[in-house]
């Protein structure tokens, strides 16, 4: 395993380790994604004297870098033999978050060498990576055929464009094959009903987005419980967004518009902290003062690197932590083969991954999400999807919140 040294500076270790760029971006160092802020400034500072700044757990921060070093040199996707006809051959595709990829791909590879499946390849990328590279497949005119048998992504923009999946959706070419006679408490509910009526997508898990609230840095503000609240004048260039977490940002972009229009795409871009956001950082040779956000919005997952009794409080918004679904598109033609396999994927070992290392809440029944009950989640909900079109909405989200940002 890695031994990352929290001693050497930012620069040595991104040097070293390219991989882990994403991760200090993803956690809020945004500022090294600038090339000549990274050799200035992340020459100056140790790994340690950052982690201390920003008032993160080095534990998980580090864990966090040796799992994106060690996944990339040594986990490999299953491939199958050459000897097996192509026909036979069964294809999953997607992105994994990145907290669980490794462990769900171990456990992936495990199913596969127990029961002898031999005719199963899977080619999951981390979710760091984006979405460029399989959008680049589609767009090249797949036919069903083409299409790999089963497909795992979270986000709205890939499975919902008419132009990509949506035209094969369209088509009947997916079919939900999961057999959870009933879902996990936290998503059976009225407010909440995530199981697809059209019965195209399933759903294997959520991304949550909560706050995190510098509250050495409110200077009289009372603390924000709810998306309103975050909306509000009083957080002017206040908030740090995960614009570079496309999946969770376009999910938060959605809701916003769902709940408050326009107006309040606008009002979440002109509370966007500038020098937080990446593309503001991408001009040589300026110098970047570090800024603190009053609130943060990240994953759930990411609250675990708070440290007890620092100035850094987690908050579950009180009108629901917005979900970025973890989608799964099963292919009707080939459903018969894949079933074992969608199983597993819908099996309480790989909810518990999902949930207890990624504090990504599973949408099995029998899994302890370890959330208190009165948590509750904001869901776009089906009738709204299949009457929007999605990427347009998405692409005019962004357009206002970049005017109101200017970026």
């Amino acid at each position: 395993m890695t031994q990352i040294n929290i001693d050497e500076t930012v620069f040595e270790i991104i040097e070293k380790y390219p991989k882990t760029l994403d991760i200090f971006i993803s956690q809020g160092f945004n500022n090294f994604s600038d090339k000549s802020v990274l050799e200035n400034f992340g020459k100056k500072i140790t790994l340690r004297n950052a982690l201390i700044f920003k008032q993160i757990n080095p534990d998980s921060f580090t864990k966090m870098l040796v799992d994106a070093i060690d996944e990339v040199d040594t986990v490999s996707d299953h491939k199958v033999s050459s000897k097996i006809d192509a026909e036979d051959t069964l294809q999953i595709t997607g992105l994994l978050p990145c907290p669980v990829r490794l462990p769900l791909v171990e456990e992936l590879n495990g199913f596969i060498e127990q029961n002898n499946l031999k005719n199963i390849k899977f080619d999951l990328k981390a979710a760091s990576m984006g979405l460029d590279w399989l959008k680049q497949d589609l767009k090249k005119g797949a036919e069903e055929d083409d299409l790999a048998d089963v497909f795992i992504s979270a986000g709205f923009d890939l499975f919902f464009d008419n132009n990509l999946f949506g035209k094969h959706k369209n088509a009947g070419v997916f079919r939900d094959t999961t057999k959870l006679d009933k879902w996990n408490s936290m998503f059976s509910n009225d407010e909440i009903d995530l199981k697809d009526p059209k019965a195209h997508y399933s759903m294997v898990s959520v991304v949550p987005a909560v706050f995190l609230v510098n509250t050495d840095e409110l200077n009289g503000r009372d603390v924000p419980k709810s998306w309103k609240d975050v909306l509000k004048p009083e957080f002017k260039k206040s908030i740090s967004l995960p614009v570079a977490d496309f999946d969770l940002f376009n999910a938060i972009l959605l809701n916003i518009h769902k709940m408050y229009g326009n107006e309040g795409i606008k009002s979440l871009g002109e509370n966007l902290m500038k020098s937080m956001h990446p593309s503001q950082m991408i001009k040589e040779g300026r110098k970047v003062k570090p800024e603190k956000p009053v609130v943060t919005i990240m994953p759930y997952f990411f609250t675990k690197m708070i440290r007890e009794g620092d100035a850094m409080k987690a908050i579950w918004p009180s009108d629901g932590a917005i979900i970025s679904p973890i989608f799964m598109l099963i292919k009707n033609k080939t459903a018969h083969k894949t079933e074992g396999l969608v199983d597993f994927l819908m099996s309480e070992k790989i909810g518990e991954v999902l949930a207890h290392q990624g504090l990504f809440p599973s949408v099995n029944p029998n899994i302890d999400n370890r959330i208190p009950a009165e948590n509750k989640f904001m869901w776009l909900g089906w009738d709204y999807i299949y009457n929007q079109d999605i990427p347009a909405l998405i692409a005019e989200c962004e357009s206002i919140f970049n005017a109101a940002a200017e970026v």
